[in-house]
């Protein structure tokens, strides 16, 4: 039997973080127009976000899904981060591949299939899909749908802007603020992909945290504050919150209003 053509086109498409509403009117209408939907599956633990994404798919493409799932490979946490990082991609990019050719699709004239990922907030912002995408061989045609970020969400749902008057802002990851301190040249700072308080790695005089998980979703959770005075309370409604759903998806926006913040403790 003939090998199943490689993907023909590949759409990314951010589908905001959990609620169904995010999806905008281009994103649904991009994944109509795919000929299958792939779903990865992360696991027993995790499996409510194969749920969102069935459901999405459900309310957009009724019973006429197209899906194919797939399970996910898991990142070697043993050894260097990025050689990990880079060895994964491999894994989830052939992951891909052989999930779109078990569905043995060859459509329009012989062409491979086009083949959507629905993506968690936008493919743009800490989301590696683009990366991973460009490890494909042959690489297909790919088009991105952009969606809601998660920085979005979270300033919608504390109602407060990102920046602040004529002052820059910063997004990075709980790795580096956690190893490095507080970023030069900035007074607010968007965190991502926080394994968990980093923020304890600052001094918390002065410092105000916006913090919110599972954006958008019935679970959502929001706390506010001065950092000395909610950080504990963050830290504890995390853990709680994870040990409840398996999984967590949190961002926080930090801000100092004065002071020397700039080294970690």
């Amino acid at each position: 039997m003939a090998e199943a053509a490689a993907i023909g086109e590949l759409l990314l498409i951010g589908i905001g973080t959990g609620n169904p509403d995010h999806v905008t009117g281009e994103a649904a209408h991009a994944l109509r127009t795919a000929d299958l939907v792939l779903i990865p599956r992360k696991g027993a633990d995790k499996a409510d976000l194969a749920d969102l994404r069935r459901d999405i798919c459900g309310r957009i493409l009724g019973a006429d899904g197209r899906l194919v799932e797939f399970d996910l490979p898991v990142r070697d946490a043993s050894g260097d981060y990025l050689a990990g990082v880079d060895a994964w991609h491999d894994a989830i990019a052939a992951a891909w591949r052989a999930a779109a050719q078990r569905a043995g699709r060859a459509l329009r004239g012989g062409a491979g299939p086009r083949v959507a990922l629905l993506v968690w907030g936008d493919p743009s912002l800490y989301d590696s899909s683009l990366r991973i995408a460009r490890r494909l061989d042959p690489m297909p045609r790919i088009r991105v749908v952009p969606g809601i970020t998660a920085l979005q969400a979270l300033c919608a749902a504390h109602a407060i802007p990102f920046n602040t008057v004529g002052a820059p802002v910063m997004v990075t990851t709980g790795r580096r603020l956690r190893d490095r301190g507080w970023p030069e040249g900035v007074d607010r700072v968007a965190v991502m992909l926080d394994g968990g308080g980093a923020f304890q790695a600052l001094d918390p005089a002065g410092v105000e945290i916006w913090w919110g998980a599972y954006l958008g979703m019935d679970n959502q959770v929001l706390i506010q504050g001065p950092l000395g005075e909610v950080g504990a309370r963050i830290l504890s409604t995390r853990a709680e919150a994870r040990r409840a759903h398996g999984w967590i998806m949190d961002v926080y926006i930090l801000h100092r209003h004065g002071g020397d913040t700039g080294a970690a403790r």
